[in-house]
């Protein structure tokens, strides 16, 4: 934590303090209001090379910082890369540092970090170093100049064989009018011979950095339209295992209450079906003590009283009062 305290860069949120009793440990940070990377991109109505160059430079100097002063964040992510404002030119500053990590603490083994984001010597178990943040930086440069990611599989085996053998694609027509000093910049840092792959101070001397070759062709209507698609069903995924806590927390009689008054969630602007759960028994197996949890989907009904529908008598899925038929027993047409 004290090391934590002495990092000072204008593009890393600052832990100011700490202070602890007999139960909690309190940190206090540094107030950023321009929200989260990705929101402001979508927002934007024109977004360029130079911009996501911008970006990606404010990053590479702090985390250039971070090296010298011999700490490693281990878990660069988009959804830690905060905007310090809401002004139109605000500041970008990397947050969360709860898996960093000093080099001089000893060999750095521990398999760590986000799926996706995550260096291949991190998932070989090899000791690895500051190189695992540089990695990082390539997959979310990647991203801001198409709006999906290098590497995607619903199944992690498969997904972290992409990553082990350096596997992705400038697909077309999404890479079509990317320039090739870009695509260059991302093939030295997403590097898996750990060797060969740039450093910070590398990557902040490549021509897409610190020359012109970023081009200021407007890619805002595909780079958005492929974050909203691609981008949404993370956060639906992070609102779902924060409502799972949530529900765990709960009594029989908060719990009751709780389904009787909820109808419908919403995620990144979209509503969906909540989710719910029921004391009916289940997959879920909390702490003991608690009830055993199983998932219900509610319809997209409207509010009101009473409960918002009926639940299927083959698996609880709670149907809305309009629902012929559960959605999971669709009859076969004939």
């Amino acid at each position: 934590m004290r090391d934590l305290c002495r990092l000072r860069h204008p593009n890393i949120v600052q832990l100011m303090d700490t202070y602890e009793d007999a139960e909690h440990v309190y940190l206090v940070i540094e107030l950023v209001t321009g929200g989260e990377l990705f929101d402001r991109i979508v927002e934007k109505g024109s977004y360029t090379e130079k911009d996501a160059a911008d970006l990606i430079r404010q990053v590479l100097e702090a985390v250039d910082y971070m090296h010298e002063q011999g700490v490693v964040h281990r878990d660069l992510k988009p959804e830690n890369l905060l905007y310090f404002s809401q002004d139109e030119d605000s500041k970008i500053m990397i947050s969360d540092f709860g898996l960093s990590k000093m080099e001089d603490s000893g060999i750095m083994a521990t398999a760590c970090g986000t799926p996706g984001y995550v260096a291949p010597e991190v998932l070989a178990q090899k000791p690895y170093g500051k190189a695992v943040d540089v990695w990082s930086i390539g997959v979310i440069a990647y991203i801001l100049l198409c709006g999906y990611p290098p590497f995607y599989d619903e199944n992690d085996a498969n997904l972290f064989a992409q990553i082990l053998k350096g596997e992705f694609e400038f697909d077309s027509p999404y890479w079509d009018e990317i320039s090739d000093s870009a695509k260059d910049f991302i093939r030295q840092l997403m590097c898996v011979d750990v060797e060969r792959r740039f450093t910070c101070k590398q990557s902040l001397n490549h021509p897409w950095i610190s020359g012109n070759a970023a081009s200021d062709r407007n890619i805002h209507s595909s780079v958005s339209e492929q974050l909203k698609k691609n981008f949404a069903k993370s956060r639906w995924k992070k609102c779902h295992e924060l409502l799972i806590s949530y529900l765990l927390r709960l009594n029989v009689d908060k719990l009751v209450s709780f389904v009787l008054q909820c109808s419908v969630w919403w995620c990144a602007g979209q509503s969906f079906p909540g989710l719910l759960y029921t004391a009916m028994g289940g997959k879920l197996t909390p702490a003991p003590g608690r009830l055993t949890l199983t998932p219900i989907f509610l319809g997209n009904v409207s509010g009101g009283s009473g409960l918002p529908g009926w639940p299927c008598e083959e698996c609880h899925v709670v149907m809305s009062r309009e629902a012929q038929h559960c959605p999971a027993h669709i009859p076969a047409s004939s």
